[in-house]
């Protein structure tokens, strides 16, 4: 009972410093990001992110070499609500997400604020429109960020990857980075769903266990990048799947 105890006020703690370090952020972005240029505030987001790992008391550990410029098209495997921040926290993007995340309090005004492009999945218009989108931002040498299987999964294996939004790299000569996101348990080495958040999990549970579950890191490996090279969306798309899957092994 002790035990439990500390484990939940423990959680309470790191709770209270991340409700705290959004609000921070969301003040940043309304007070602070209009007289910054792309670069700073590109630098302020990676070093927010990096400050929310520690409230959460979530360890970072990186491999490979994320590429140092632009155009470039980050691919990765999802599988919680903490994989944004925890790339956000290696490596700057722009993120490509589901139109509903901008309706969520101050989660929404961050993500906005940080210049993410928000997709309604379910319409084939609005996958176009977001395609152009991110062919301009390509060619403006942005460096974008999509989660290719379109939902989350419990970290055990790939979904297929949607081929679409591979058409933007293709279109601006891009190249695309396989990115590998895996949780561990760092006091066994083993691989840890407390974060992931799949199936009926609801946030709050999701937040919660991650909350209560010591040792957890996040490890995300970057692998190299490739031109589509003839190749057309579909088989870009099969091809940077297999890379994610050699990168998780």
């Amino acid at each position: 009972m002790k035990c439990f105890q500390l484990t939940s006020l423990n959680a309470i703690v790191k709770l209270a410093r991340a409700l705290l370090h959004i609000l921070i952020g969301f003040f940043i972005i309304l007070l602070v990001f209009p007289r910054l240029g792309p670069e700073q505030r590109q630098l302020r987001t990676q070093v927010w992110s990096l400050a929310m790992l520690r409230c959460l008391r979530i360890q970072l550990i990186v491999k490979g070499q994320p590429a140092l410029n632009g155009p470039l098209l980050l691919v990765a495997n999802h599988m919680s609500w903490l994989d944004i921040t925890a790339l956000h926290a290696a490596r700057f993007c722009r993120f490509v997400s589901k139109a509903d995340i901008q309706q969520w309090p101050f989660i929404g005004a961050l993500a906005t604020g940080i210049g993410t492009l928000f997709i309604t999945r379910e319409s084939r218009r609005d996958a176009m429109r977001v395609v152009h989108s991110m062919t301009a931002s390509l060619q403006a040498g942005d460096v974008l960020g999509v989660f290719p299987e379109g939902t989350t999964t419990d970290g055990s294996g790939l979904l297929p990857f949607h081929a679409n939004l591979f058409q933007a790299a293709i279109t601006a000569n891009a190249p695309v980075q396989p990115v590998a996101l895996q949780f561990i348990d760092t006091s066994t080495g083993q691989r840890s769903a407390a974060p992931c958040y799949v199936g009926d999990d609801t946030l709050v549970q999701s937040v919660w266990r991650t909350l209560t579950t010591p040792h957890i890191a996040v490890v995300i490996h970057f692998g190299e990048p490739q031109f589509a090279q003839g190749r057309d969306r579909r088989a870009l798309a099969a091809a940077l799947q297999q890379a994610v899957a050699e990168l998780r092994d």
